[in-house]
């Protein structure tokens, strides 16, 4: 089959979209509101850009439940400038999936799913304390996507990581597994992984 986004009806129950790019990892981003309020919401497109200086990148579409207002996350990133993202783990799967629901804003997403606040190092904003690993960024810019879509990049200004997932100096993803979004309601977390040596010229 084939079809023309946005042209074609494709026929489909669902939307095969975001069931064909995947697995992808989980950005579990947590902001504060101008008036000190955190907020914490799970966003699956997701990822690492570059790594020197490392910067990461996270897309908010759509508007806040109920209303035509910006997401909180958004507006938060737009008035400090800074956020952290959180790595889910397998075993926060149904803390994060708590915080995923539309709250009013306002609403402290860490007080709903009973999870602690870490201490940032160089911003403000808390993280999961928890989570496997957590980066501290600031807001390198917001780029407005089609649709009602934003796509905000951040430097990654400070990094933590459990000490417990570090073995023999080399990060282990599989000692906490963390979360990835398919399509549809489903997710994947990683549990194996195999090593490729990059081919040699002759």
């Amino acid at each position: 089959m084939f079809y023309r986004p946005n042209i074609d009806d494709h026929g489909l129950p669902h939307n095969p979209f975001k069931a064909i790019v995947s697995p992808r990892p989980i950005g579990w981003v947590s902001t504060l509101s101008k008036d000190g309020i955190a907020n914490l919401a799970p966003y699956s497109f997701f990822n690492g850009i570059q790594d020197v200086p490392p910067m990461v990148m996270f897309s908010a579409s759509g508007a806040k439940a109920g209303s035509d207002d910006l997401k909180d996350s958004l507006v938060n990133i737009q008035d400090t400038k800074e956020f952290c993202v959180n790595i889910v783990s397998d075993a926060l799967k149904d803390a994060m999936n708590v915080t995923s629901e539309h709250y009013p804003h306002g609403i402290d997403e860490f007080e709903q799913a009973g999870l602690e606040k870490g201490i940032p190092q160089v911003i403000k904003t808390p993280f999961v304390a928890v989570s496997p690993a957590v980066f501290e960024c600031t807001l390198h810019s917001i780029i407005p996507l089609p649709g009602n879509g934003h796509m905000i990049l951040g430097q990654v200004v400070c990094v933590h990581i459990h000490d417990e997932h570090l073995k023999n100096g080399i990060l282990d993803v599989t000692s906490y597994a963390p979360l990835a979004r398919l399509g549809y309601r489903d997710y994947t977390s990683v549990h194996n992984v195999f090593s490729l040596n990059r081919p040699e010229k002759t």
